[in-house]
């Protein structure tokens, strides 16, 4: 199955927790053209509706590598009839100059009720489980992204073998 057509993107920008290269505390145009539509990521101290930078001195970073939970995901314009695929990737995995194993899947589920959607209780079936955002060590700024496609009518999304044994290069597939 081709990969379905974004529905809506949303960027969730974290840097690095130690930089390496110099970086600005404001998103380049590129970024932001990342950055619509109206999902909403949830974490206890942060609702995540736009693209956004973490600063490196907010005890958050800490709080979203390490304490919480997967974000409640919030989508108000969902179609209660529709369903969506949920991704959550990392494109500059290992590192934003050296981005070998880019869209790293940190998250992947399908099969998600529209009406959950909506209600910001989310709904669906896991095929990547959530693993928070963790750069490693000097690796620099690193942008993490939530995706939301909506899933074709009758038609079940899957990994292959391959693609459950790795989180690198995200394809979607049909059984």
């Amino acid at each position: 199955m081709a990969a379905p057509t974004p529905f809506l993107v949303l960027c969730a920008c974290v840097f690095g927790f130690y930089r390496v290269e110099a970086a600005s505390d404001t998103l380049s145009s590129l970024d932001s053209s990342y950055c619509y539509g109206g999902l909403k990521a949830i974490y206890p101290e942060l609702d995540i509706d736009k693209c956004l930078i973490i600063l490196k001195d907010m005890k958050l970073r800490e709080n979203i590598s390490t304490v919480w939970k997967a974000p409640q995901i919030y989508f108000p314009a969902a179609d209660k009839k529709k369903m969506y695929v949920l991704v959550m990737i990392d494109p500059d995995a290992p590192s934003r100059t050296k981005p070998t194993s880019a869209h790293w899947r940190h998250w992947l589920v399908v099969d998600i009720q529209g009406n959950t959607l909506k209600k910001g209780q989310m709904t669906g079936t896991t095929l990547t489980d959530y693993h928070p955002p963790t750069p490693p060590q000097k690796s620099g700024f690193h942008r993490y992204q939530f995706m939301l496609f909506e899933q074709p009518p009758d038609t079940p999304v899957s990994l292959t073998k391959q693609e459950k044994s790795a989180r690198g290069f995200l394809y979607f597939s049909s059984p």
